[in-house]
């Protein structure tokens, strides 16, 4: 390899923000926040340690994820509950609102939809920010631990990666077969789950999540969702993941509804403009 004679040049090139969001139209916390003050609890859900659960939530309604008994990350998916084709788009979320979310940002929608799907209202570990070796919390970076990455880097069956766990929960919730509802399973908002890119590699870690019992994280539903959470076989995720080595926790899903007197005249946010005619 030949170094050019222009390379500090090429690369001192400053960087251009790829998606500018000073367009985006803002949610209104403040709005949410009345909406919060009045909802009713609805339900909850305690998921169990290497495994996942399911929950709904109606448009217009909260839910909270909290650690309870330790240190323990999730694997978060959701779609729209009355359309599972429209479903959490991490993608496109990083690149709205970068590689860590936290309150005030949106879980974006897949296309065509593409549309906020919930807005964080609330997260006890915004504190943390970034430290020194580029980790932050709740990433939309990670993909999910799955079987198949396992057995290609590992060998073995191990059926509790949390790409299986959310399989599962999915088809019991919806009575789809394992292979349709897999189908289903997609890239995941890894709630509490501490990481980073290596500036010398590049390479995707994982660090000792900062969560302790009673953090949360709580969302504002902008549409009705289907969630599914997995509490990660890899607990607060300091070792390693996909194995039955690591000391695993459950994680509490609670659900809350507004009634709809105090919503009002709020609806949810309406599938994307764009009128799908591709430029034919």
């Amino acid at each position: 390899m030949t170094i050019p004679a222009d390379a500090a040049a090429r690369r001192a090139v400053k960087p251009v923000i790829c998606y500018p969001v000073e367009a985006l139209a803002q949610p209104d916390l403040a709005t949410y926040a009345a909406f919060r003050a009045q909802a009713v609890k609805t339900g909850e859900v305690l998921v169990p340690p290497r495994d996942a659960a399911t929950f709904t939530v109606p448009a217009g309604g909260f839910f909270r994820i909290s650690s309870v008994d330790g240190p323990q990350v999730g694997d978060l998916n959701l779609w729209n509950a009355d359309d599972l084709s429209e479903r959490f788009y991490s993608g496109k979320t990083r690149a709205l609102h970068g590689t860590h979310v936290t309150t005030g940002q949106r879980l974006w929608s897949s296309f065509p939809g593409m549309r906020p799907m919930a807005t964080i209202l609330a997260d006890t570990l915004g504190w943390y920010g970034k430290d020194s070796f580029g980790g932050s919390v709740h990433d939309v970076i990670g993909t999910r631990c799955d079987p198949y990455t396992h057995n290609l880097l590992s060998g073995g069956q191990y059926h509790h990666c949390c790409h299986s766990n959310l399989t599962r929960a999915l088809a019991d919730a919806t009575g789809l077969p394992l292979h349709i509802a897999e189908a289903h399973v997609h890239d995941v908002l890894n709630v509490f789950m501490c990481t980073g890119f290596t500036r010398d590699t590049g390479q995707y870690f994982m660090k000792a999540s900062p969560v302790r019992p009673g953090d949360y994280l709580e969302f504002f539903a902008e549409i009705p969702l289907l969630g599914a959470l997995s509490a990660c076989p890899g607990g607060d995720c300091s070792s390693e993941h996909s194995s039955d080595q690591a000391m695993c926790h459950p994680l509490l899903v609670e659900v809350f509804e507004t009634p709809a007197d105090v919503l009002g005249d709020w609806v949810s946010p309406p599938p994307n403009g764009y009128d799908r005619s591709h430029g034919r």
